[in-house]
């Protein structure tokens, strides 16, 4: 990958926790660096968001639990807004929200890592000692897996890190069989009870995926395993992977879980940032800890079935919060403007919110939800709205800032008799949202339509569409960008999935997060999510707008919705 510039690393996201320090970096393309020249002094601030995280400005592209603080390290260019110069920055909070600043961590400083300090993650040793293994690239451009370690223990702001001078600990070779170009991201990892540890790395062979798994008895000599954790043969690069626990007890299944636990009621999820489609899939499945083998309960990742979001979201990492007893996902938003574009207005790259993820009660998908903590900046609630939405009809909600919104909203439908037949070549969800977009069938398209101008020539319409097959009901979400700018630089892709939820049985919800440029969608209680990133050019600050719609034939009852502003977040 080296000779071809193009490169990828987990946006640095780590979390501290009880016995886990997670670490991650998200992955994005290397671009020559001709144009330099146009960084400007002052970043605009039309499109910036008011309470998702980045820095002041430049590029962009995590968190740590660790004596009462959260730590976001993250991958950041200070010289501008293209690729190129990445640091470690740091940032800490008390409630994963608002973050304060301080020197950079992490800069490349030996030959195992001289051209560049990238993805990684990290784990409490015992001792309550947190140690990084984090991918570098040597001085031969080969991506080699080095360990860092906090200079001083009794700092809770881990100001000062230290790298262990015999790095690298695991390498690339000709006898082992990995790929200089395709071996990186390190993730967490986890204590067997044979008092081994174990760490898997993205790697590919071939079109073959591959989790490479190593173990270790004292974190500093590792072993390659003959055996992969997991490989798919037909899945291209594995980048960012992640494998944790989650419940599968109906009683606590919301519960997180620490990395290490196994054992009855427990399910295991290995997710991968796929190289090939920029996409974040997960699979479910068990563990067999004795073998070091993981056994999906779905065929494979190729098909993409299961993923955590299915709009803009990518290098994702997930991290034991024991302070709250539960599993937070983050995941890194990149531009959708050209690369020009974003390096006038002076930054690219936001963080997502942080969501809490835990098993369904189906035991066949997760579920995600923003952290309660996000609450804390509602403010100006609006819980009037309209009873009954005819075909064909829209109404505004007012009372709140439309361009820094959250908003919940749950629809039922009164005659699913109307819904129209699926067709079975409709395979692609998101093919089905993009040649329907937001225009009304039978039942649907209804939704919210955000981020909208008053005359509606703009707006991102994220809106719910219902389909009849055989005895039973498909329901699709979609988040249509279409007409989300008069500006034809952005790009516009359309978006979508299936729901799994039953409406003969259950209301459809819907809460979006709304940030100027960001539109975060959460369906059926956080079952499908899907997020946007649009660039309005009427529809922004106090000319923005919101909508609630139905442009299908059958009425839709709109059964509860409150809206609040959110304030800004106090990210300097």
């Amino acid at each position: 990958m080296a000779n071809s510039y193009i490169w990828f690393f987990c946006f640095v996201l780590t979390f501290f926790s009880h016995g886990i320090l997670l670490k991650i970096e998200a992955s994005h393309v290397v671009f020559e660096r001709n144009l330099e020249s146009l960084q400007p002094d002052s970043p605009s601030q039309t499109y910036r968001t008011s309470y998702h995280f980045q820095p002041p400005k430049n590029w962009m592209n995590g968190p740590l639990v660790y004596k009462g603080l959260y730590h976001l390290f993250y991958q950041y260019n200070p010289s501008g807004a293209d690729w190129g110069n990445i640091v470690w920055a740091h940032s800490t909070s008390k409630d994963l929200v608002n973050w304060r600043p301080h020197v950079h961590a992490i800069f490349p400083s030996q030959e195992a890592d001289i051209n560049g300090c990238w993805s990684g993650s990290a784990t409490i040793l015992p001792g309550e000692k947190p140690a990084i293994l984090y991918t570098g690239i040597d001085s031969k451009d080969h991506q080699v897996q080095n360990l860092a370690l906090p200079k001083n223990l009794s700092d809770p702001f881990l100001l000062e890190w230290e790298k262990l001078p015999n790095n690298p600990l695991m390498a690339p070779s000709p006898t082992n069989q990995i790929n200089s170009t395709s071996f990186r991201d390190p993730t967490t990892a986890w204590l067997g009870p044979d008092g081994h540890w174990r760490v898997i790395i993205g790697n590919k062979i071939n079109r073959k995926g591959r989790a490479i798994l190593y173990r270790s008895k004292d974190f500093v000599h590792w072993i390659k395993a003959k055996h992969p954790l997991h490989s798919d043969k037909n899945s291209g690069m594995w980048e960012c992977p992640d494998f944790y626990p989650v419940s599968s007890s109906s009683s606590s299944n919301k519960n997180g879980l620490e990395t290490s636990r196994i054992g009855l009621g427990i399910k295991h999820v290995l997710k991968m940032s796929l190289d090939d489609t920029k996409h974040d899939i997960y699979m479910l499945g068990t563990y067999n800890h004795v073998r070091d083998k993981f056994i999906p309960d779905n065929t494979g990742v190729s098909d993409g079935s299961l993923r955590y979001d299915y709009g803009k979201f990518y290098a994702s990492k997930t991290f034991f919060d024991s302070l709250k007893n539960r599993r937070i996902l983050w995941g890194w938003i990149n531009e959708s403007l050209p690369k020009a574009d974003y390096i006038l207005q002076g930054w690219s790259g936001i963080q997502g919110i942080p969501r809490e993820v835990w098993l369904d009660k189906s035991g066949k998908q997760l579920v995600q939800w923003p952290i309660q903590e996000i609450e804390s900046l509602r403010e100006n609630q609006v819980t009037s709205f309209p009873k009954l939405l005819n075909g064909g009809s829209s109404q505004e909600i007012k009372g709140i800032t439309a361009a820094q919104a959250d908003v919940s909203v749950s629809f039922k439908v009164n005659d699913l008799k109307e819904a129209e037949e699926w067709k079975e070549e409709w395979r692609d969800p998101q093919i089905v949202c993009s040649t329907s977009n937001s225009k009304g069938g039978k039942i649907g398209a209804f939704g919210l339509k955000v981020l909208a101008s008053k005359d509606l020539e703009e707006y991102t319409a994220v809106f719910f569409r219902i389909f009849k097959r055989l005895d039973k009901y498909v329901v699709l979400m979609c988040s249509d960008q279409s007409r989300s700018s008069i500006n034809i630089s952005p790009d516009k892709t359309n978006y979508g999935t299936f729901l799994n939820v039953d409406p003969l049985l259950e209301g459809l919800s819907l809460r979006t997060l709304i940030d100027h440029s960001i539109v975060e969608s959460f369906g059926g209680n956080g079952k499908a999510c899907i997020t946007s990133r649009v660039y309005p050019t009427k529809a922004i600050a106090n000319e923005a707008h919101l909508y609630l719609f139905n442009y299908g034939e059958s009425s839709v009852s709109v059964s509860n919705l409150s809206a609040w502003s959110m304030k800004k977040a106090r990210i300097f």
